[in-house]
């Protein structure tokens, strides 16, 4: 993960853009493993596999296990922030955060790789919990274009404004494995709120950091 400050100067602006909606809850549900691997094993069959022989024994189960894993993100955390009353007029931006997640739509892996900036007042967040908040996220069925979105409206939940901007940059197996099977294609995504709006040059400048992060990848 890496973290970027930039200094920026203060202006007024007329523009105020509506309020960011809470972020959704977690999904709800327990993850049944043992209808799962039941579910996994008959699938083996349909495909025209033997689960019972050498090297499947075990699949379903293990399967199952993942999906469990997978669905089931650490949703405890809590916003740890530190107060710094002289700072303002800052941004901050937060990348190499690089999560996996599933394609709803084919159920397939996409990697996601997010970059979180924002202008703290008085006080920052902790950085791990840029981090955390894009794991969390991630470990659903989900969309890219969700998933950053939500990003954005976590990290505005937790600083009180809207002044957040995100940027992810994913791989798409739907896209580069089945389909058209186009593996250098990438999808970019893109949610701004408040300065981040209104303020051409520091939305420039989150680019900036957060594209300059992707391509030292």
């Amino acid at each position: 993960m890496m973290n970027a400050v930039f200094s920026l100067d203060a202006g007024p602006h007329a523009v105020v853009p509506p309020q960011l909606a809470p972020a959704p809850a977690d999904p709800a549900g327990r993850i049944d493993t043992d209808r799962v691997a039941d579910l996994i094993g008959q699938l083996l069959v349909a495909l025209g596999e033997d689960p019972g022989r050498e090297g499947l024994t075990e699949t379903p189960a293990r399967v199952a296990a993942w999906w469990s894993a997978f669905l089931s993100p650490d949703t405890s955390m809590t916003a740890t922030c530190f107060t710094e009353s002289h700072l303002r007029d800052q941004l901050v931006v937060v990348g190499g955060m690089n999560v996996w997640s599933l394609c709803e739509h084919h159920m397939l892996p996409m990697n996601l790789q997010a970059a979180a900036g924002y202008v703290p007042e008085g006080e920052v967040v902790g950085l791990s919990k840029f981090g955390r908040i894009a794991q969390r996220y991630a470990g659903r069925l989900q969309v890219q274009e969700r998933f950053t979105r939500q990003i954005a409206r976590e990290i505005a939940s937790v600083i009180g404004r809207e002044d957040v901007a995100v940027a992810v940059r994913g791989t798409h197996l739907c896209m580069s494995m089945r389909g058209v099977r186009m593996e250098a294609a990438r999808t970019t995504t893109l949610q701004t709120g408040g300065r981040f709006q209104v303020d051409p040059v520091l939305s420039q400048q989150f680019l900036a950091l957060a594209t300059g992060q992707w391509g030292a990848a």
